[in-house]
This record gives C-alpha cells, sequence and structure tokens, in this order.
C-alpha cells in the first residue's frame, strides 16, 4: 500500500506547528533551485509556495533559498515569508551548504531541501531536523538536456549515490508513480511518503467553451516538455478535425525551434505561442479549450492538467510518470503513447458524451485536491521528526 496518509490521521497544521515550537523547531529554511517570480519558475515552484505560505500563516518561520534572477531582487519578502537569491544555478548549492555551515542567513531549526535534480546533500551538514521534497526520478531527463559525461553523473548521483546519503531523510515525493521509480532505484521505503498536489479554487467553471474544437497545453518550452512532438501530434489529429487549434502557454529555449516548426509547416492560422500569461488568462483559456494536453516525457505530477480539470477541462496527455496521477485514466482524461496522441486527442473531441463526462468528473476530483491538505502531509514526517528526537 502507498504511504498516502488520509486527512482524517493527520493533526491539523496549527497543531503540529504548535508541538514544533513548543520544541524549539520554528526558523525553516527551505532551499530550492528557483522561487515562485523566476522566469523559468513551473509547478514546483507554485508548489513550494502553497505550502510555505501556510506554514507560515501557521506560525513558522521560513526563509526561502534559491539561485540569483536577472532582474529580481536579492532579498524580498513574498506571502509571509522571506527570499534570498543568491548564487548561479549551479554555484547556489556549495555557497547554501557554506551559508548555512556559517550562519550567514541565521539560525535555523530545521531544513526543507526541495531536489529539482542536483541534491543539496544536506545529510552531510545538517544534523538538525531535516526533510526532502523530490517530485521524481529524473531518469531519461539527463540524456535529454546535458552532453553525455554530465548526464551520466547526473544519473549516477540520482540512482547510486542519493540513496544511501538520504537513508535516514523523511522524504516526500507527489504520486505513487515517483514512489515506486525511487524504491526502485533503492530508496529506503520507510522513509518515503506521498502528498498529492493541490488545485486552488480560483480555476474553476466559468466561460464556455469555443465554438470550434480548441486545445491548449501549458509548460516551460523546454525539452523534457517535447512541444516539438505535440506540434507534430494535432497535425496528426487535424488530418482528422481541419478546424482544430493548439494554443501553447509558456516560454522557455525550445521557442524559436517551434516557432521554426511553425512556418515551416504554415500552421500560424491554428497554432498560436501565448508566451506567459496572467492567472487569469490562463484560467480563461482552460474554461473555453475543448481539452488541455501534455507530450511530456516525465512529470512529478502535471499541475496544469489539474487546474484545467477545475475548469472542467478533460485531459489527454503522454502515459508517463505523474501524468497517470494527474490523470484518471477514463476517469478525468486519456493517456497514450507519444506516437498515438495526436489519434486520441482527436478521438476524444469527436466525442462529446465522452468528453463531457470526462470534464465533469475532472472537476469533482480537482476539488478534492487541496493545497491545504497538501500542505500537513508535508509537514508531518518533520513533525514527526521533531517529536521523536524530543522524546
Amino acid at each position: 500500500m502507498h504511504p498516502l496518509i488520509p486527512a482524517d490521521d493527520l493533526p491539523s497544521l496549527d497543531d503540529m506547528v504548535e508541538a514544533m515550537v513548543d520544541r524549539n523547531v520554528r526558523r525553516i529554511h527551505v532551499l530550492a533551485w528557483r522561487d515562485l517570480e523566476d522566469p523559468e519558475a513551473g509547478g514546483s515552484e507554485i508548489h513550494a509556495d502553497a505550502f510555505m505560505r501556510r506554514w507560515q500563516e501557521a506560525g513558522l518561520e521560513i526563509l526561502h533559498r534559491t539561485s540569483r534572477a536577472q532582474g529580481l531582487a536579492k532579498h524580498i519578502h513574498r506571502h509571509g515569508y522571506e527570499v534570498i537569491r543568491r548564487g548561479g544555478r549551479m554555484s547556489v548549492f556549495p555557497r547554501t551548504a557554506l551559508s548555512e555551515l556559517t550562519h550567514r542567513m541565521g539560525r535555523f531549526d530545521a531544513v526543507v531541501e526541495i531536489w529539482n535534480g542536483v541534491p543539496w546533500l544536506s545529510p552531510l551538514w545538517c544534523r538538525r531536523p531535516r526533510l526532502l521534497i523530490y517530485h521524481h526520478v529524473h531518469g531519461p531527463m539527463w540524456k535529454q538536456i546535458f552532453p553525455a559525461p554530465i548526464a551520466a553523473l547526473g544519473r549516477l548521483v540520482e540512482t547510486r549515490l542519493a540513496p544511501p546519503w538520504y537513508r535516514s531523510t523523511p522524504t516526500v515525493t507527489l504520486s505513487p508513480d515517483s514512489y515506486q521509480e525511487m524504491i526502485d532505484i533503492g530508496w529506503p521505503e520507510k522513509q518515503l511518503s506521498i502528498a498529492p498536489a493541490g488545485v486552488d479554487p480560483f480555476f474553476s467553471i466559468g466561460e464556455t467553451k469555443t465554438d470550434h474544437p480548441s486545445v491548449v497545453a501549458v509548460g516551460r518550452l523546454a525539452p523534457v516538455k517535447r512541444f516539438d512532438k505535440l506540434l507534430e501530434q494535432m497535425a496528426i489529429t487535424r488530418r482528422r478535425i481541419s478546424n482544430v487549434t493548439l494554443t501553447i502557454v509558456g516560454e522557455g529555449p525550445e521557442r524559436p525551434r517551434l516557432e521554426q516548426w511553425i512556418q515551416s509547416n504554415d500552421a500560424g492560422d491554428w497554432v498560436t505561442l501565448a508566451g506567459r500569461v496572467t492567472n487569469e488568462e490562463l484560467r480563461s483559456l482552460y474554461r473555453e479549450s475543448w481539452l488541455i494536453t501534455s507530450a511530456s516525457l516525465t512529470e512529478g505530477w502535471g499541475l496544469t492538467l489539474t487546474e484545467a480539470a477545475g475548469c472542467g477541462t478533460p485531459a489527454v496527455a503522454t502515459d508517463v510518470s505523474g501524468h497517470r496521477s494527474s490523470v484518471l485514466a477514463e476517469t478525468t482524461g486519456r493517456l497514450a503513447p507519444i506516437d498515438e496522441l495526436g489519434e486520441a486527442i482527436a478521438d476524444l473531441l469527436t466525442d462529446d458524451t465522452t468528453r463531457f463526462l470526462l470534464g465533469f468528473n475532472a472537476e469533482k476530483r480537482a476539488r478534492e485536491l487541496s493545497w491545504d491538505l497538501l500542505a500537513r502531509q508535508v509537514l508531518a514526517p518533520l513533525y514527526r521528526q521533531v517529536l521523536q528526537r524530543s522524546s
């Protein structure tokens, strides 16, 4: 059985925080590669902000340590917690460890490490309560993003070195798929727990659907998202549905390649690269689109899919880790291999009855996914560690 803790078996967030503060654990340092306002921010940063702001509101003091980003201040306060941005994308790791050892960022009573591919190695320098948040095993992403030697090193760290290093560190992941993948590479099962991502009530049913078949895809324009493959699959969809449109929301390094594909395939009349949009604009796109899709190679969860579900829009996505938890196959959407995605999209666009039912179920299920519950589930392993240390 997967270690997903039912809400009824958890203390309230206020009770956990009160117990921790009573045991002199109040100031928490949360280490992450990026923060919510970073130009490259995505689901991981939304996830971190969701639990940090709730922990802070319950009485913990949160310092969020990340790498610097062009145009952003080095030190800010957001949603009640403190954000410090120093160091480059790679130098942030040793700089942060040194800062913690020398207390340059002030005292801390516990550390939460968010692993975005490179470990912070907190077990080597932190003797206080600590927690690891591990969204997903990166696996094939290493070869896709890095040259072979670096990819091999990253894979070695993730699969061989990290599990022993973190054998005594409570670890939270988002989905049963990620949980099983971590066990498969040697992660200590007794340290693992699952906390599914939430859906903000802001993402709700509203505008009517477009008068033509429409599909939306949201995410950073990075290789792992495979937007190039999505364009190819949507071209297959158009062989059956000539008036279907695709809107891609997001920015990233793959944009020039996507623009070139659109130009070369004379697709400007049916593909829109919307770039970054406001939350209100994003919600409108979720609401009015007939489907949301994702061609990702791997995901920790698939947050955009459940956000769209909150707006009553079902998903057709690749059958990969993370998507299998954010999309309940044949209940809130459909899953397909990447080379069958276009046909799966066409099938659902032409089946009004099934699409309506999946959208209804998707919205119902989204209302069960709570950021408030996630904040409790993520804190619970740290809370238990604090209690054990003080007993």
